[in-house]
């Protein structure tokens, strides 16, 4: 189909035949992503409201076709690129969101602690110096006032305001320190997700979201002890990237739950059914 028959296609959203109108929509849900410049085009030129809904009806369709095929598809052979990932998530809110955006804003900060940086410090001593540069220099926060806003869990709006949750300042941090070679990694605790800095020789944990507090497996057993749970393996150990993915894309499904948007959280619900073995 060459670009004139699409844009008679598109015009065709205007119709007032219900029929017309349904038949046009089957059809540009099988034309894919393709088609979205000129459904744009379409929206600046119609002064129906009716045909405007229609079409952002049709372009969202499409825009979350395209993240679900993507999250499927890093699930699938891109886990070790977490920034991907993020980047995934993101543009479920985000859909212009480039990932090279994101991915410039990682290097400056990768770059600011470089700048500081002795591989020689003692692993406590270099927490401490990422803690300053993070924290102190670039006012990373957490979002307590507002804890459960879903731009807490996108992370290009993480960069941009530098508050969020526990899981996307974490991913920040971890992004980070990859990058420095550290051994650093994360960990699903219930209700507060950590990171952990793990050697045959040293371990110990670090609160992203109190300013990345550093504690012990000590302090790790007395926060389970005081929530009543039995400890398990995963409270303690490492987690993988799909495992991060995965837990902010439960955190997306109360925020926007808790907003009433709840068109919105069952689509992430249908996100996290293509990456949630049964």
């Amino acid at each position: 189909m060459n670009n004139e028959e699409l844009k008679s296609l598109v015009a065709l959203l205007d119709d007032d035949d219900d029929e017309v109108v349904a038949h046009v929509e089957k059809k540009l849900k099988t034309l894919g992503n393709g088609v979205l410049p000129f459904l744009e085009e379409a929206w600046e030129k119609t002064f129906n409201p009716k045909a405007h809904e229609r079409i952002e009806d049709m372009v969202h369709f499409l825009q979350f076709e395209l993240v679900k095929e993507r999250l499927t598809h890093w699930y699938s052979y891109q886990q070790e690129d977490l920034l991907r990932g993020m980047w995934v998530l993101a543009t479920y809110q985000y859909p212009d969101l480039e990932f090279e955006q994101l991915n410039e804003k990682i290097e400056h900060l990768y770059q600011k602690i470089m700048m500081k940086w002795d591989p020689d410090l003692l692993p406590f001593d270099q927490i401490k110096m990422i803690n300053t540069t993070i924290f102190e220099k670039f006012k990373f926060r957490a979002n307590i006032k507002n804890f459960h806003a879903p731009g807490n869990s996108m992370i290009n709006n993480v960069l941009e305001t530098a508050i969020g949750n526990p899981i996307s300042l974490s991913t920040l941090y971890l992004l980070i320190t990859q990058k420095l070679g550290l051994p650093i990694f994360g960990v699903n605790l219930p209700n507060l997700f950590v990171l952990t800095y793990r050697t045959d020789k040293l371990q110990f944990y670090i609160n992203v979201f109190n300013r990345g507090l550093i504690f012990s497996k000590e302090d790790l057993d007395n926060y389970i002890s005081q929530l009543s749970l039995l400890p398990k393996n995963e409270y303690f150990e490492p987690c993988n990237h799909g495992q991060i993915i995965k837990r902010s894309l439960r955190n997306l499904i109360i925020a926007f739950d808790k907003i009433g948007d709840y068109h919105k959280s069952d689509e992430i619900n249908k996100l996290m059914s293509l990456i949630t073995v049964s």
